[in-house]
């Protein structure tokens, strides 16, 4: 649905990893899309050189994340959103709703959790 306005799936896909996660890095985005790390490492350079995206290294790894000062930023975030809501449940499920930290020891899964309180 973006490919066209931001000029490329990658472009499109990059920022609506962002928007979902806030931050990330090449080789994870890559990985979540299925796409070549140099493709996405590419395009989060042109989005750092744009100004809508500021990085930071991290150990060996630069770590991507919204530019504050970007005078569109809110905007182009809310179009993301908006992007969002329409993908679908296929869409969302394999790429929006990754955990992003360990499940706390003991805890149920939420299929045995849901199944046991009908």
């Amino acid at each position: 649905m973006l490919d066209a306005l931001f000029g490329n799936k990658t472009a499109a896909r990059v920022l609506l990893y962002l928007q979902n996660y806030e931050e990330g890095y090449a080789r994870e985005i890559a990985a979540t899309f299925e796409l070549p790390p140099t493709a996405v490492q590419n395009q989060l350079r042109k989005l750092e050189a744009a100004g809508i995206l500021v990085s930071r290294l991290i150990g060996r790894t630069r770590l991507y994340t919204w530019n504050p000062r970007y005078p569109l930023l809110k905007q182009l975030r809310l179009l993301l959103a908006e992007a969002l809501k329409y993908s679908t449940d296929k869409q969302i499920k394999a790429y929006f709703r990754k955990r992003k930290r360990p499940r706390r020891a003991g805890k149920p899964l939420w299929l045995q959790s849901k199944s046991a309180n009908p």
